[in-house]
């Protein structure tokens, strides 16, 4: 079956993150997604049944995902549905599987910050040689990046301190400054009205 289904939906449980003996990287999670309909009786929003997906990714979206969701993200997901029958214990049941193809952060509930990291750099078809690694505090791309990549220039990105001021003016509240080696103990978050 090839049938393709886009959720959007909660991270109910930590994503599992494994790379197999042949080096493929695979990570997978279950993922809830609720639904809510406006009861015009009662004039109030009432809760629905709520709908069970196993999620797995692989190479280098699953590398992605290990260092990007956690349980309780809000989250999109597309790939190809797989609808299974199972049975253990005398007890048996469904099971609708999604093999993703794309995730991302549900941006309807919150904002994300999108860091490019060049493709294939943990997958067997990357160059060899040493494959880039990313630092996860700064997103910093470290290492050996494949000449013909889309990648953003190091001096076209911003400086720390100028996106959290950005930010802080964006949202209209407080936003911690991102630290870097080089902060000390002292660092406090930037308010609005430092951003001004």
């Amino acid at each position: 079956m090839n049938d393709t289904i886009t959720v959007c939906g909660i991270v109910a449980t930590e994503p599992r993150h494994l790379v197999t003996d042949t080096g493929i990287a695979i990570s997978s999670m279950r993922l809830a997604s609720p639904s809510r309909r406006w009861d015009r009786s009662t004039s109030s929003w009432t809760n629905g049944t709520t709908n069970w997906f196993t999620v797995t990714a692989f190479r280098s979206l699953a590398a992605n995902v290990h260092k990007s969701l956690k349980k309780g993200d809000r989250i999109v997901v597309t790939g190809r549905v797989r609808i299974r029958t199972w049975e253990r214990d005398g007890r048996g049941g469904t099971s609708v599987e999604i093999d993703a193809e794309g995730i991302g952060h549900d941006l309807a509930w919150g904002i994300s910050n999108w860091i490019r990291v060049p493709r294939h750099s943990t997958e067997s078809s990357a160059v060899p040689g040493d494959s880039p690694s990313v630092d996860p505090r700064t997103g910093e791309v470290r290492g050996q990046v494949d000449p013909d990549a889309d990648t953003t220039a190091e001096d076209e990105l911003p400086d720390p301190a100028e996106a959290a001021r950005h930010t802080a003016s964006a949202l209209g509240g407080d936003f911690a400054t991102p630290s870097s080696p080089l902060d000390g103990p002292d660092d406090r978050a930037l308010s609005s009205r430092d951003a001004a």
